[in-house]
């Protein structure tokens, strides 16, 4: 979800999923086809293509943004705390009133980074944990972010090798809306795992 607050109050959410784009142009630049949205400035315009979800509302309850330059880490890991232990971390990570702005990418490569399993319960993860998850989330998307080019160690990348432990990358639906979890059961243990 990215969310975009105006003056007055108004807040624009929109969620790319797999298809959609923004691009920053010159105001008045030439394309072809049609924008879902145009945001016009002085000299730039911001432009939304095929965005599945774009909704104008009212300010939404998010939590802290882990894009934020220097992000609140114990205001994130003090919201996760908040959810019932028995929640499973990577279905938590994926709710943006916990923490704006981690997607299922993002949420795969943090958690094989900190090795910690997307099907660990919130209440059998230390906060150390949970903080390291957070900052390897707000590291890999900042990089990101500013133009590198992302190198997936479990995203998509289910039945190959994991590249430190050698073994077969899994994936599995979590949590209410069924986004797909990927993991390496070798080095991410934890958790009541789905059967294969």
């Amino acid at each position: 979800n990215l969310l975009l607050r105006f003056a007055g109050g108004h807040v624009l959410r929109s969620h790319l999923r797999m298809s959609g784009r923004w691009r920053v142009e010159p105001r008045g630049a030439t394309r072809t086809g049609r924008p879902w949205l145009v945001l016009r400035g002085a000299e730039h315009e911001a432009v939304l293509w095929n965005g599945p979800v774009l909704e104008l509302d009212k300010p939404l309850r998010a939590g802290a943004d882990i894009l934020d330059a220097d992000p609140d880490y114990d205001a994130m890991v003090a919201r996760l705390r908040a959810q019932p232990r028995d929640r499973e971390v990577g279905d938590a990570l994926l709710d943006q009133r916990l923490v704006a702005g981690i997607g299922n990418i993002w949420r795969a490569e943090s958690l094989w980074s900190a090795r910690v399993s997307p099907w660990r319960v919130l209440g059998d993860v230390p906060d150390g944990e949970l903080r390291a998850v957070l900052e390897d989330a707000h590291r890999l998307m900042t990089a990101s972010v500013e133009g590198a080019r992302p190198l997936y160690r479990v995203y998509r990348r289910t039945g190959r090798p994991c590249s430190r432990c050698g073994t077969p990358i899994r994936a599995h639906a979590q949590g209410d809306g069924a986004r797909i979890a990927y993991w390496c059961p070798g080095c991410q243990r934890g958790g009541k795992e789905p059967r294969a």
